[in-house]
């Protein structure tokens, strides 16, 4: 396979947009009707992330060793969609026949042959994966909807209990789908470490012009019955009893998995009184977004090891802790610590850029990121390579540009470095 050529190939094709997609679609579904039910019967959000994540990951194959985990994950996941090995082949066609449209004369012989070898030995792996997992695990999970709260004004503390055994890591994340979006899964992220009686609490924000969290926050109710993937993700876990001391730092329904994770300690601690010292950061826009505040609260009373400092940007009446939550963790002891990231992708991406640039080492710096998030995926990534910190526009959202934004000044009410010394 040459390497230059796919990925130089692939670029040309991303030139077109998102015609690409719509394209590849097209085949795949007037060649192999088939299909079609596989998929949402929305295609707006769906449109572009397969082909996208697809042309990437094989452009890029000659990197297959770093990858070769997510692929087989990759493969393991596609189950929930009653994904089989002929399936491979339709999607192959069609990217092949998806190049050959845009690319046109540059589109030969040779260089379909590097295309058809690398997409070769992905879709193998991902085969192979999904079969051996087969062996041992279901291609998904029912689950009982046990308990709905809604926390905040856009925010549901969801509880379900698997009805077979459901085994994760606190710090992983599932795919859900919900009986009212039949084939729409989103990943969610268990926020408590696993129970006895095997349920699990999920962190569900409504989002805008979202296809599934409105209804999952306005429709489900107890007695639902939702479908679970397998967890997916090691970043942002941590092995029992590991003594490293940690700097949590959450934006949002990113506490989540922290969460998970500080359980998980918790538990360790009332077994044998000892724990690392842990610091919470949990940034959000408003203060009523602080939706896990009492308990958070009450914990740094009672846990000597523990922690936890509120954020908030938005609110210049806040009489607390006022900026990005990533510039006051990296006002923190940083030294013979790890981090833990977890939010949105402008947020971890800002709090890389300044962790990293207050000298913490990347190998030290752990953040959950997967390639079918909408994001770019390699943003958080160049964050760590790069030293200089960016201003408050480059981190809105894009389209957000034209909105005033609410000058904070960081170093205003910052907590001490660390309240280690207050602790003994």
């Amino acid at each position: 396979m040459d390497a230059y050529a796919l990925q130089r190939s692939w670029d040309r094709v991303t030139e077109h947009g998102e015609q690409v997609p719509l394209y590849f679609y097209s085949h795949l579904f007037v060649s192999h009707p088939e299909v079609r039910s596989m998929f949402p019967l929305s295609m707006s959000n769906q449109r572009d992330k397969l082909v996208s994540a697809l042309g990437r990951i094989v452009s890029h194959a000659d990197q297959i060793e770093n990858d070769a985990a997510f692929l087989q994950h990759l493969g393991r996941d596609h189950r929930k969609y009653a994904v089989v090995a002929d399936h491979y082949n339709a999607v192959g066609a069609s990217l092949c026949a998806t190049l050959k449209h845009f690319l046109g004369s540059e589109w030969d012989e040779e260089l379909a042959a590097h295309w058809t070898a690398a997409y070769q030995v992905i879709a193998r792996m991902m085969v192979e994966a999904a079969e051996t997992s087969s062996e041992s695990s279901p291609d998904w999970w029912d689950a009982d909807v046990v308990s709905v709260e809604r926390r905040t004004m856009d925010l549901t503390l969801l509880t379900v209990r698997p009805r077979r055994a459901f085994g994760f890591l606190p710090g992983q994340s599932v795919s859900m789908e919900i009986p009212q979006r039949p084939r729409l899964w989103r990943y969610f992220s268990p926020a408590n470490a696993p129970r006895r009686d095997g349920s699990i609490d999920l962190h569900v924000q409504q989002i805008d012009g979202g296809q599934v969290s409105p209804t999952a926050v306005r429709s489900l109710k107890v007695g639902d019955v939702v479908k679970l993937g397998a967890p997916v993700g090691e970043r942002l876990t941590r092995r029992a009893e590991d003594s490293k001391d940690l700097l949590m730092v959450a934006g949002g329904t990113g506490l989540a998995p922290l969460l998970a994770v500080l359980e998980q300690i918790d538990h360790e601690w009332q077994r044998s009184r000892t724990a690392p010292r842990v610091h919470l950061l949990h940034g959000v826009r408003m203060p009523w977004h602080l939706y896990d505040r009492p308990r958070l609260r009450e914990l740094a009373q009672k846990r000597p090891w523990f922690d936890y400092t509120e954020v908030v940007s938005d609110d210049s009446s806040y009489p607390g802790t006022r900026g990005k939550v990533g510039t006051v963790a990296a006002r923190q002891t940083l030294d013979g610590r790890t981090a833990m990231v977890c939010g949105g992708p402008q947020m971890v991406a800002h709090t890389l850029e300044q962790l990293a640039s207050r000298g913490m080492h990347p190998e030290h710096i752990k953040y959950e990121h997967f390639y079918y998030a909408a994001a770019d995926d390699h943003t958080a990534e160049r964050a760590l390579n790069r030293q200089e910190t960016t201003s408050d526009e480059h981190q809105r959202p894009p389209g957000l540009s034209a909105l005033p934004v609410t000058r904070v000044d960081p170093r205003r009410d910052l907590p001490a470095p660390d309240a280690w010394h207050r602790r003994g």
